[in-house]
């Protein structure tokens, strides 16, 4: 669950967000998406994802269902549409032994495709992570034009930027502002 993360809220930033680190961005889409998201996904996986036919068209689609998870305003919309991700993608359980390490459980779609699977994977990480952290750890970044989003696995749910460049931009603008009153 918490591996995914990163790569849910990487996704979601690449294909929805229009400002990022207080930059003007255009959002990815088609091959541009597919290639430059399945660069952040390991070998075998970045490799069947590419091969899926118009993969870019149905990681966007993923990537808006995602961002309206995480922005959802009230948690009972929240778990409604994770729920609807689950059925959509059909996530089922099943135990894996990756080389290196112990068994663990993915929660991979049914349908076939690499896209299907991440979102049953995806929605399924953000299912346990309501569960297990709570509704309110999802969020858009705090900084001055940045729309990206993040998802806070912090042990006291303080985190309020998208990364580390953002965190910094805002401390700086707020050092600033005080030192000119």
């Amino acid at each position: 669950m918490t591996r995914q993360a990163p790569l849910i809220a990487e996704l979601v930033n690449l294909a929805t967000a229009r400002w990022r680190g207080g930059a003007s961005v255009q959002p990815l889409t088609g091959e541009r998406l597919a290639t430059t998201f399945a660069a952040q996904l390991g070998d075998r996986t970045g490799e069947a994802l590419r091969a899926v036919p118009d993969s870019g068209r149905h990681l966007a689609e993923l990537a808006i269902g995602l961002r309206q998870v995480l922005l959802a305003e009230r948690s009972a919309d929240q778990a409604a549409r994770i729920n609807a991700m689950i059925r959509r993608y059909g996530a089922q359980p099943y135990l894996v032994e990756d080389v290196g390490q112990p068994f663990h459980l993915h929660f991979h779609g049914s349908d076939g495709t690499e896209v299907e699977a991440l979102g049953g994977e995806f929605a399924t990480a953000l299912a346990l992570i309501v569960d297990g952290y709570g509704p309110d750890r999802f969020g858009q970044c705090a900084a001055r034009q940045c729309d990206a989003v993040y998802i806070d696995l912090t042990r006291n749910a303080s985190r309020r930027y998208c990364g580390a460049a953002c965190t910094a931009r805002a401390k700086t603008a707020a050092y600033r502002s005080r030192r000119q009153t």
